[in-house]
């Protein structure tokens, strides 16, 4: 049985969609901290699949919850000693970067061709952390 309660009229949600909302954000900032992930891995198919979400809306969506999400984790991970800063000022300007060039790339891509790769990238990552060290 599939459970549909999101209507797709613009922006038009029953309450049920905030709990779904508000679930999603639970698990989606339990595997932040725990994981380093959430928004695009847990996020961005919940939204899609459970709320009936655009994925190009749910993509825009994750990222600006992810943004006090990964702060919060971030904060927690310092108190533990869990952060490389020399590592993390490395990553940063290119990732500043590559996220504004992907974000623009989406206006190009279909949906529907975005949803298959997104798909395929989780895939390929799954299995990398499955198979190999």
């Amino acid at each position: 049985m599939i459970l549909v309660v999101a209507s797709r009229s613009a922006g038009h949600y029953r309450p049920m969609q905030y709990l779904f909302a508000a679930l999603i954000g639970l698990v989606g900032g339990v595997t932040s901290g725990l994981f380093g992930v959430g928004g695009g891995i847990v996020m961005v198919p919940a939204m899609v699949y459970l709320m009936q979400t655009n994925i190009k809306t749910a993509i825009g969506t994750s990222l600006v919850v992810i943004i006090p999400t990964a702060l919060t984790g971030a904060y927690k991970h310092q108190q533990l000693g869990n952060i490389d800063w020399k590592v993390a000022a490395s990553l940063v300007p290119l990732a500043i970067i590559g996220g504004f060039v992907g974000a623009a790339l989406t206006k190009h891509l279909p949906a529907d061709v975005l949803k298959k790769c997104f798909g395929g990238f989780m895939i390929l990552a799954g299995c990398r952390l499955l198979f190999f060290k």
